[in-house]
């Protein structure tokens, strides 16, 4: 039931923002506007938890958590006469889930590696990096997991380490990374605990990235710096690059370790000894307290220094190396000290010199490193005071959206909005598999041919499209709320393949048969395996091809059924024997013995042209060639020609003529020809390519020549 008090309460105006900050020792709640680009602090309460109702940063005591923060909240609300109902939180970096882990991925010969297979990779290792948390709940406490941040640790090329990847060829490239994730149970059980307190949470950012907001200007953002919040149960260590925090850890020891070890040293009880620790930090000489035995005693500055310095040092060199660990082994160029315990004698000192840095660049933050931030509230003035301010300014920066939407191929995605986000962190969350972001090259067909190995390579891929709002996009392209996000996954390239026949030199030439003017062109024999296969037969990975370009002239005999005896045989004009080697580009004549007529061509096994003939025992007849076998012939002729000589047909006999280093003209035919000019017949008649020529017309290969006498 509401008390009267609280019914004459007015609504919260809609600009006013409340920051509550729960901390292992306090709770401080901070309320405020923004007006242009100052925020305006209009109260501030802060309490001690009345008990140890939180330890290390962790809730122990719902109750009395609730408690305390409700004795803020009614404090701030009496100040300012109105009900306060939204409030905004943050997720101390201790909740944070953090893994390194590397992934691997096989790359394809001869691929270069670019922007695009970098980030799908280091998206695989965050995605590597989420499993392997989840090993540690069982099937049904997992739970959505929000990457709040990673940094690459290191690149990998064959499994040694390169500072870049990008341009690079090898078979194997990795990325180690360092991810940290927000489980969205963090998220649950904050919201649980401030509804019990009647309010609403209205934003929930992460400490360390609000600090940032806060104590870092945007100038100074693209350094390499950490910020280290000493708190009361943990220190939290952020790393900042490029602008945005990378990289997250937690120490465990802070401010209670100090307040433990002046409990052990005085005898008293743990909150005595926080008052005695805050007193002598503030500036006090002298406190004095009584012990658990009821002594009066008296501590002093120096015996408090002496006392903590062994937890100072270790709370440095804890800090120190998780720094090194998250940055790469080397130092920042900066360390920012905030939170109460930032404030221990002697933890700047010790950091300085453990990381070997200038003391001037380890340096504690207060209020006072806010210019923009209007405050007369002494409660903020310490480096405690950092946080509340710094949830309060965030909010306002992004307008309060903690999370928010996008669609990725029409699906819904929700992210957490604590840095600017990229495409892959919407795939992630969308569950999408890198694998299908890069294509491959069709494998490879590996053969040998003639003792030699040969690659017939796969088809090339089609690589994965990514549209923002319909425009062409990429992996590491930053996106915004409500963007709409299609994917088309990669193609993969198709398998090499390949025909016997297609891995044959296409510049040997086959070799030409002509007989009785028909003519035939004639390839290689190919053998998979040593058996001789047809021309279009597929081979397979690992054959053994022998591609024969050449024949015996009895080989060409038995392919085409000529009987020898019946034939007589010239290569490139020279007569040969059955035993004879022809070579790829040479030409043979067949003419029988007595002429033949060809008859219907039947095709053969093995694909060529198979003849038969019918022979006449009478004289061989002249007899007109098909038109179709002339462009056969031309091709020895001009084949001829390239290797010096020319090949013409003359009264339907082709007549190979010799290299001549000068044009043939007509008249140089009668010196390769049976035609007696010395006994006129009629008139003689010159004819060249089906027209009326001259004795000093030009000759070229492949020409057809007709010389007669006219009656």
């Amino acid at each position: 039931m509401q008390t009267n008090e609280e019914l004459s309460l007015v609504k919260m105006p809609d600009d006013v923002i409340f920051a509550l900050d729960i901390g292992t020792r306090t709770i401080i709640g901070v309320v405020g506007i923004h007006k242009g680009n100052d925020f305006q602090i209009l109260a501030a309460e802060k309490v001690v938890h009345e008990s140890r109702a939180m330890v290390d940063g962790q809730i122990h005591d719902i109750d009395k958590v609730a408690q305390g923060a409700a004795k803020v909240v009614n404090a701030l609300e009496k100040r300012l006469g109105y009900k306060l109902a939204r409030v905004s939180i943050a997720a101390a970096g201790r909740v944070l889930k953090t893994c390194q882990i590397k992934a691997e991925r096989v790359i394809e010969e001869e691929r270069e590696i670019d922007a695009q297979l970098i980030s799908a990779i280091e998206m695989d290792s965050i995605q590597k990096a989420q499993l392997e948390i989840e090993k540690e709940f069982s099937e049904g406490e997992k739970n959505q997991y929000y990457c709040v941040g990673y940094s690459v640790v290191g690149y990998y090329l064959n499994d040694y380490v390169i500072s870049t990847l990008m341009g690079h060829k090898g078979h194997k490239a990795g990325v180690e990374v360092l991810a940290t994730f927000l489980p969205q149970t963090v998220v649950d059980s904050l919201h649980s605990v401030m509804e019990r307190i009647g309010l609403e949470v209205d934003f929930l950012t992460l400490e360390p990235i609000a600090a940032l907001n806060i104590t870092i200007p945007k100038e100074l953002r693209l350094l390499n710096l950490a910020l280290v919040d000493v708190g009361a149960g943990t220190t939290d260590i952020a790393i900042t690059r490029g602008g945005t925090i990378v990289a997250y850890a937690m120490a465990p020891i802070a401010g209670d370790e100090l307040t433990e070890a002046v409990a052990q040293n005085y005898l008293v009880d743990f909150d005595t000894a926080e008052h005695i620790k805050l007193s002598l930090a503030s500036g006090q000489k002298e406190v004095p307290f009584t012990d658990i035995l009821d002594n009066k005693l008296t501590a002093k500055a120096e015996d408090f220094k002496r006392v903590t310095k062994p937890v100072v040092d270790s709370l440095a060199k804890l800090t120190c190396e998780r720094i090194l660990e998250l940055n790469g082994g080397k130092a920042p160029n900066a360390i920012f000290l905030i939170g109460g315990g930032s404030q221990s004698e002697g933890l700047c000192e010790a950091i300085s010199d453990i990381l070997e840095l200038p003391l001037d660049r380890v340096a504690i933050r207060n209020r006072s490193i806010a210019k923009n931030v209007i405050t007369n509230e002494t409660i903020l003035d310490g480096p405690d005071g950092i946080t509340p301010l710094a949830i309060l300014v965030t909010t306002a920066l992004t307008k309060g959206q903690d999370f928010f939407y996008v669609t990725v191929n029409e699906r819904k995605v929700r992210l957490y909005n604590c840095r600017k986000m990229l495409v892959s962190d919407a795939l992630i969350l969308a569950g999408f598999d890198p694998d299908q972001l890069i294509c491959k090259t069709g494998k490879s067909l590996k053969v040998n041919v003639n003792g030699k190995e040969r690659t017939i390579r796969g088809g090339q891929g089609k690589p994965a499209e990514i549209y923002v709002n319909d425009e062409m996009s990429s992996l590491n392209a930053y996106i915004k709320p409500a963007d709409k996000l299609i994917v088309i996954p990669a193609e993969n390239g198709k398998e090499g393949s390949a025909l016997v026949k297609e891995l044959a030199d296409n510049k040997v030439e086959p070799v030409y048969l002509i007989c009785n003017y028909n003519a035939e062109t004639i390839g290689p024999r190919f053998y998979i395996n040593d058996e001789e296969v047809s021309p279009d037969t597929p081979v397979s990975h690992g054959d053994n091809v022998e591609i024969v370009y050449e024949y015996t002239l009895q080989d060409i005999a038995d392919m085409y059924k000529l009987e020898p005896s019946a034939w007589e045989f010239t290569i490139n004009g020279a007569p040969a024997n059955m035993a004879t080697v022809v070579f790829p580009g040479e030409q043979i004549v067949g003419k029988s013995k007595k002429f033949s007529v060809p008859v219907k061509p039947e095709p053969s096994l093995d694909g060529f042209t198979e003849l038969s003939y019918d022979i006449i025992e009478s004289e061989p007849q002249t007899q007109k060639e098909d038109d179709s076998i002339m462009p056969i012939m031309r091709k020895p002729a001009q084949n001829l020609a390239q290797k010096g000589g020319i090949c013409v047909i003359i009264n339907e006999e082709l007549v190979n003529l010799p290299p001549k280093q000068v044009d043939y003209l007509f008249i140089d035919l009668f010196n390769y020809i049976d035609f007696d000019l010395t006994s006129p017949k009629g008139m003689i008649t010159l004819r060249l390519n089906g027209k009326d020529a001259n004795y000093t017309d030009k000759i070229k290969a492949g020409d057809e020549i007709e010389i007669f006498w006219k009656g």
